[in-house]
């Protein structure tokens, strides 16, 4: 059995009125990879992203800070964390396994800007499928970080905030939370 832990700490806090913060804590036992997520005072009644990001050549990634507001706009927005986070990798949604980040099936926060997640994720198809998704690059957890994304459609969001994943606009992909995932067992 493999144990990772992540303290999930706000990001955006100022500009977004709210500090999300949590764990998440991921176990590999045999076959199956199971994750639990706990997230506080996110923006309440709202979906809300979340991701494993690193580096498909196995770097190890570290959380953005408002360091990497490179645009100064004071937001650290998807763009802008990549630089030391690396590139979207798992989403944590319905199916993680399947490696479709673009969707409707992620948690939505209470009315008190509270939700948690668990998943067991199918360690082999996850395997496969990032393996084909990021030429033979390994799961790797504790070189990657967590992100949690969204905000409401009312928070006003400079033009320079960029981020929009398809028809999906950054107010869903503006990170609020991350964590740096860390082996513990």
């Amino acid at each position: 059995m493999k144990i990772y832990r992540a303290k999930i700490v706000p990001l955006n806090a100022e500009k977004i009125g709210t500090a999300a913060h949590g764990s998440a804590l991921l176990v590999i036992n045999g076959e199956s990879l199971t994750i639990n997520l706990e997230l506080f005072d996110t923006p309440a009644n709202a979906q809300h992203w979340e991701h494993f990001h690193g580096f498909p050549d196995g770097r190890p990634a570290a959380i953005a800070t408002m360091a990497q507001d490179v645009n100064q706009d004071g937001f650290v927005d998807l763009p802008e964390t990549g630089a030391v986070s690396g590139t979207t990798m798992v989403p944590l949604d319905a199916a993680p396994h399947k490696m479709n980040i673009p969707n409707d099936d992620y948690p939505v926060a209470n009315a008190n800007g509270y939700f948690a997640y668990t998943k067991v994720v199918p360690l082999k198809e996850l395997t496969a499928n990032f393996k084909a998704t990021f030429n033979d690059s390994e799961l790797e957890l504790d070189k990657r970080v967590i992100y949690v994304h969204g905000v409401t459609d009312d928070v006003s969001l400079p033009d320079t905030v960029a981020g929009a994943v398809g028809h999906y606009s950054t107010h869903v992909t503006l990170p609020i939370a991350v964590g740096k995932i860390e082996r513990v067992d």
